[in-house]
């Protein structure tokens, strides 16, 4: 008896089939796709138009500043006021800065100098302030972040300032009081340390050093005293530079953040390690052009009072009398070898607010020295 169809072996060549069993997507999942869809496609249209119209603002400006930071608060401030959800407002912030950079880049290249090699916070830092797009250039120290914005070769720059746990960044301060710069803006940003190894190597292995910048270790000091007691601590000029290092040295570790071990290819063993949850480290941006108020700002000084008694409490009175809000006061050795200071100052408001323009000019006739560092959108968030 001949086999029938089904039971016949496949002859030389035939490609066995199997039914389809993917399961069949329900209608109301089609359509919303569907939706979506739809709507990717109208935000195509609308992103390549706003980009047109930001080429001709670009066009209107001729030789002027491609970046607003004042401009580009302003946006921002706009539509985290008028989002009414689900998206959460950092998210939208995050998105659109993505956007305002594509735009900027088609207007013309943006380079940001920052404290490399890449993987550090500064870079992150840039990342947050001026999105993925402009073109970053990582500098061995703070002075050659400030000599590239003064040479033009890079348009910003991108410094920390101080950290909610150890304070000022001194070189930071020294180079703001002598540079030409201006501070342009400041965001700032949380730091979450890790403890890192190479990739590969025995996790439960006795660390012998840990290498990071000193700012860092000084931030997780009180983790490091319980956790490796005896481990050597060693600052290098960068966290980054302390990830690289501990993925060539074997019994090496480093402290630096997650980007750093993505980066570099390392193990993270541990999180979170800084001492204040809450640590987080503001940065300025330094350029070369002033800033027009976004309606949220900030003013930076620098002003050395007369050696007298009270000198510095009549040098700060014109704030309270012209309700003018104080908001940093720092102080640092003037370098003149006789005991004398600077005070790093940072107000609320800006010098085209009548109050704040009072205020700064009575100052200016107390002092005996002072510098404006620049006024610039305060950091939001």
């Amino acid at each position: 008896m001949n086999a029938s169809r089904s039971e016949r072996p496949a002859e030389a060549g035939a490609v066995a089939t199997t039914p389809d069993t993917t399961p069949a997507v329900p209608a109301a999942l089609l359509a919303l796709r569907g939706r979506v869809d739809a709507i990717d496609t109208q935000l195509l249209g609308l992103l390549n138009e706003r980009a047109r119209l930001a080429g001709e603002i670009g066009h209107l400006k001729g030789t002027g500043p491609v970046y607003r930071p004042d401009r580009e608060a302003q946006v921002l401030d706009r539509l985290t006021s008028a989002n009414p959800g689900p998206l959460p407002s950092d998210s939208l912030r995050r998105v659109f800065i993505e956007i305002m950079g594509a735009c900027r880049a088609i207007e013309a290249p943006l380079a940001v100098a920052y404290l490399g090699p890449a993987g550090t916070y500064s870079e992150e830092a840039v990342v947050r302030q001026f999105g993925t797009l402009v073109e970053r250039r990582a500098c061995a120290t703070f002075d050659e972040v400030f000599r590239e914005v003064e040479a033009g070769s890079a348009h910003y720059g991108v410094v920390p300032v101080e950290n909610s746990t150890e304070g000022a960044v001194g070189r930071t301060l020294d180079l703001l009081l002598a540079t030409p710069l201006s501070v342009t803006g400041e965001l700032l940003l949380p730091i979450h340390h890790c403890l890192m190894t190479a990739a590969g190597s025995d996790p439960s292995a006795p660390v012998r050093v840990v290498y990071s910048h000193s700012q860092s270790l000084g931030q997780c000091a009180r983790w490091l005293a319980r956790h490796l007691p005896d481990a050597r601590q060693v600052p290098v000029v960068s966290n980054a530079e302390a990830a690289r290092q501990a993925v060539v040295e074997p019994g090496a570790a480093a402290i630096a953040g997650r980007a750093a071990a993505d980066r570099y290819g390392l193990q993270v063993l541990h999180e979170n390690i800084e001492d204040e949850p809450q640590n987080t480290t503001r940065f300025l941006v330094i350029g070369r052009e002033e800033v027009a108020a976004s309606g949220l700002d900030k003013v930076s000084l620098v002003v050395a009072a007369k050696n007298q008694p009270g000198a510095v409490h009549a040098l700060l009175e014109p704030l309270a009398a012209n309700g003018v809000s104080m908001t940093r006061f720092e102080s640092r050795p003037a370098r003149t070898g006789r005991w004398e200071y600077m005070f790093f100052v940072d107000i609320e408001g800006h010098p085209s607010q009548p109050h704040v323009a009072r205020a700064l000019a009575e100052i200016e006739a107390r002092a005996t020295f002072v510098k404006r560092l620049g006024a610039y959108p305060a950091a939001r968030g």
